[in-house]
This record gives structure tokens, C-alpha cells and sequence, in this order.
């Protein structure tokens, strides 16, 4: 094989290990498009079938990945998110030493529905300010946000700036809600359209649906939200302890 070393492993092994070593020292980048399985073949002087079994072991693998009729690239490494406590987009990526921006897609009154209303405490039909957000890392979107504000919050709320003032502090250190606690209900889904369009992604990419529910003092809610995290750009890690009643058992 011309670009590999004398190798005991099989043909494919051989190819997956060279393509591995190239991504893994950035000679790939992550978002590159790795070249046709006909060129690849003739570069390493192999079959295309086992071109097509190196690529899915760097696919499983998580190095690469397939867009259906647009070919495959380069994976991005994803975001290591951990859900130990309450925090906000933009402070989560400043933790990770990723630079956040927010694009503002639309903000209105709108009438809580059902479900809205009982998240907020609030009668159904009770007038709320929706907002929809694209949230980025390093400039790739990574997060479609719907938040619903009571109507006296997010009529200041939205007075600001809100692609670069996260509503987290504005609530905190602008008008003095302190957030004491959230209730969070993830679930992966394919995310539709709407969302895949905001994210620049395909429609029924698979998504986390987070639902998040943020309290103040008195267990008031004042923001809940419907996040929606690009499945191939994030990684929720959590630790769990068991408690003295699991252990006695």
C-alpha cells in the first residue's frame, strides 16, 4: 500500500489507521470532506469495498461521519457538557474555553398554551414573551433555544441585547431573580425542519430535546425553555452517588 507502512493487518485495518493518524494530527480537519471512495482506493491501491470498511470503522469510531448525498467528513469533536449543576449556555462554553454568540431569530408576545402556562405557573392564554434563539460555540451552531419569559420579566428582558447578554445574568444581576434551582427532562428525538434549518442541519438529525424549568426564590418559575442540542456536536456527562438507603440494600 503505498501511503502505509509494512503492516500484519488487514488491508482495511491498515487504511483506517493511516486516515485515523491523519484527523488525529489535524492533517484532516474536523469539517473536511474526506476524498471519494475511488480516489481513496487508488491512493492506497485497494478495492473500494475496503476503502467502504475503513470508512465505517472511523465512522463507528466517531473520527468521521456520513451526510446522505453530500458524502462524508470530517467529524467535530464533540462537547463535553456536564449537568452537575444550574448554568447557562454561554457560561458552559466559556467554562470549556469556547467562544458563545447567540443569533436572535424571533421574540413576541405570544398566549401561553397548556403546557407553557402550567411550566410557568400561569393561567392558560396568559400573554408570555417567546423568544428563539441559534446558540454557537466558536461560531458553529450548536443549540436551537425556545424560552418563554412571564410577561413582566420578558418585557425587560428583551430590551437587551440578547446575542451577547445571557438571559441568566440579566435575571440575576439586572433585576434580581436569583436562579435557586431548575427541573431538566432530556430526551433524544429527530428535530424537524424548523430546527434543522436554525442548526444547518438536516431535517430528522438527531437532537437532545432538553426542557428545562428555572426557579427563583419562593420556587417561582421565570424561565423554561426548549433546548435543542445538535446530537452529533454534544455529550452530556453526569455523577451519580447512591445513597445510604441503595448501599444498606
Amino acid at each position: 500500500m503505498p501511503t502505509a507502512p509494512a503492516s500484519s493487518l488487514p488491508l482495511y485495518a491498515q487504511v483506517e489507521q493511516t486516515l485515523a493518524a491523519e484527523i488525529t494530527s489535524g492533517a484532516l480537519a474536523p469539517g473536511d470532506q474526506l476524498p471519494p471512495e475511488a480516489a481513496l482506493a487508488t491512493r492506497f491501491g485497494v478495492s473500494r469495498i475496503t476503502v467502504r470498511k475503513a470508512v465505517e470503522g472511523l465512522v463507528g469510531r466517531g473520527l468521521l461521519e456520513i451526510h446522505r448525498g453530500r458524502g462524508t467528513y470530517v467529524a467535530l469533536p464533540k462537547i463535553r457538557q456536564e449537568l452537575t449543576e444550574l448554568s447557562g449556555f454561554v457560561e458552559d462554553m466559556q467554562a470549556l474555553g469556547r467562544m458563545p454568540t447567540a443569533r436572535v431569530l424571533d421574540k413576541r408576545v405570544a398566549a401561553a398554551d397548556k403546557e407553557v402556562a402550567a411550566r410557568l405557573a400561569l393561567s392558560a392564554g396568559t400573554r408570555v414573551y417567546r423568544l428563539e434563539r441559534v446558540r454557537l460555540a466558536d461560531g458553529v451552531p450548536v443549540s436551537f433555544d425556545e424560552t418563554y419569559l412571564p410577561f413582566d420579566i420578558g418585557r425587560k428582558v428583551v430590551k437587551h441585547d440578547l446575542r451577547t447578554e445571557p438571559i441568566f445574568t440579566l435575571l440575576e444581576e439586572k433585576y434580581g431573580l436569583p436562579l435557586i434551582e431548575a427541573e431538566y427532562q432530556l430526551e433524544a428525538t429527530a428535530c424537524d425542519a424548523h430546527v434543522a434549518q436554525a442548526l444547518s442541519i438536516a431535517a430528522g438529525s438527531p437532537v437532545f430535546r432538553i426542557e428545562r424549568t428555572s426557579y427563583s426564590l419562593d420556587s417561582r418559575p421565570v424561565d423554561y425553555e426548549r433546548l435543542y442540542y445538535r446530537g452529533d456536536l454534544i455529550r452530556f456527562v453526569t455523577r451519580l452517588a447512591r445513597s445510604a438507603k441503595t448501599r444498606r440494600g
